[in-house]
């Protein structure tokens, strides 16, 4: 595999032209499995295998599930914006720096995992309250000065977990091989 395959082994996220109703909500379900889906994967790892990386200079198991809660967490916050604010810039974050702090590099996975659990609950149903004028409500990325629509960022968050499970199932698929 070649790294940029590493990198993203399902393929970056490709935004319909057109987002149906029926796409948001596949979506949304997506979306509401992702933590029993990290759980289930991550559940019995040993703390060696918690610290195998996805790729060479990557991110380990750890600061991936980890990476998650913190992403996650910050997109609630961010639909909320985009919610009650016209077109709200939303605040970046560095998830690199934020990946070597002391909760990310932490082998005990529970708290991140309960987090998102939590998390995901709220968010979905928030998520499935949300009526079609809603869902083409918007934020600004200010590094890109990209407008971001609601039903597009619902997608990115679908593919967001999937990623990082391909991520996982990689480390494990590799036993450490990226770490060397």
């Amino acid at each position: 595999m070649n790294i940029e395959q590493l990198k993203f082994p399902i393929g970056e996220f490709q935004c319909p032209e057109n987002i149906s109703p029926k796409q948001v909500e596949a979506w949304i379900e997506d979306i509401a499995t992702f933590p029993q889906q990290l759980r289930d994967l991550t559940a019995s790892l040993s703390v060696v295998e918690k610290n195998w990386r996805y790729r060479p200079s990557g991110w380990t198991i750890k600061q991936v599930v980890h990476h998650c809660a913190d992403s996650h967490l910050n997109s609630i916050a961010r639909f909320k914006l985009a919610l009650t604010e016209e077109q709200p810039a939303i605040r970046p974050y560095f998830e690199d720096r934020w990946a070597e702090l002391a909760d990310d590099l932490d082998d005990n996975l529970e708290d991140a995992l309960l987090l998102l659990q939590g998390l995901h609950g709220k968010w979905v149903s928030l998520l499935r309250s949300l009526s079609p004028s809603d869902l083409k409500r918007s934020f600004v990325h200010p590094e890109h000065g990209k407008v971001f629509f609601l039903d597009e960022n619902i997608g990115v968050y679908a593919w967001h977990g999937k990623h990082h499970l391909a991520h996982i199932k990689q480390a494990l698929a590799a036993q450490g091989a990226y770490n060397k």
